[in-house]
């Protein structure tokens, strides 16, 4: 029986979805994650990278996307960090670096 999506996956979705959400369509080009634990909690360090069409919507989502609040069934998203934001011609790729904590 299936527990349901992941963290990983829950996080492409809800990236995916608070972009869209601000006028700004991102894709998941690539995504890993390892897990992580400290003496009180356990969760996943998630490596993405997303990219999407230049556009001051972009700009202003991935300003604003470390204190964004993202729900994610099961897990917290404890910090988010914009690790670069490379331009190219008709692209913007950023690379994010996350730390997810389940839920007890």
């Amino acid at each position: 029986m299936s527990r349901g999506p992941d963290a990983a996956t829950l996080l492409g979705r809800a990236l995916t979805a608070n972009a869209e959400a601000a006028g700004c369509p991102v894709a998941v080009q690539s995504a890993d994650w390892t897990r992580w634990a400290s003496a009180t909690f356990t969760g996943a360090r998630h490596m993405l990278s997303l990219s999407a069409p230049p556009s001051p919507e972009l700009t202003a989502w991935i300003a604003a996307l470390p204190e964004a609040e993202i729900a994610l069934r099961g897990h917290l998203l404890a910090d988010l960090s914009v690790v670069a934001a490379r331009h190219a011609r008709d692209t913007i790729t950023i690379e994010l670096e996350v730390l997810t904590v389940e839920e007890r």
